[in-house]
């Protein structure tokens, strides 16, 4: 629904400019990402959108690895397993900067 959502409120112009293959569409990708926090199934259409009307395959990527990586409920139950915050935070800690790396290659060279 969100995906339609966008598809009707955000012209493709205007989504390729906020969300394209740049770093500032990067950022804007993890940011959207992050808030949005949905499951895989339900941010494919949006990724899909990243790849078609943003030109930004690197950015769907970010989209779909930065909902898992900085998810709530994973944080919390390697929190609760570990006992720990310090290790539950190194999840979003280590993999956000692989992610962005990887992202920004498959934007250069994809």
């Amino acid at each position: 629904m969100l995906a339609s959502l966008i598809r009707i409120l955000v012209s493709p112009e205007d989504f390729s400019i906020y969300f394209g293959a740049t770093l500032a569409g990067l950022g804007a990708t993890l940011i959207f990402a992050t808030i949005l926090e949905v499951c895989s199934e339900g941010s494919v259409p949006i990724a899909a959108d990243l790849v078609t009307r943003a030109n930004a395959p690197g950015n769907s990527f970010a989209f779909l690895m930065t909902g898992v990586s900085t998810d709530y409920t994973e944080i919390m139950a390697i929190k609760e397993t570990t006992r720990s915050w310090k290790i539950a935070l190194f999840l979003p800690l280590i993999t956000l900067p692989q992610i962005i790396l990887l992202a920004w290659v498959i934007n250069a060279f994809g």
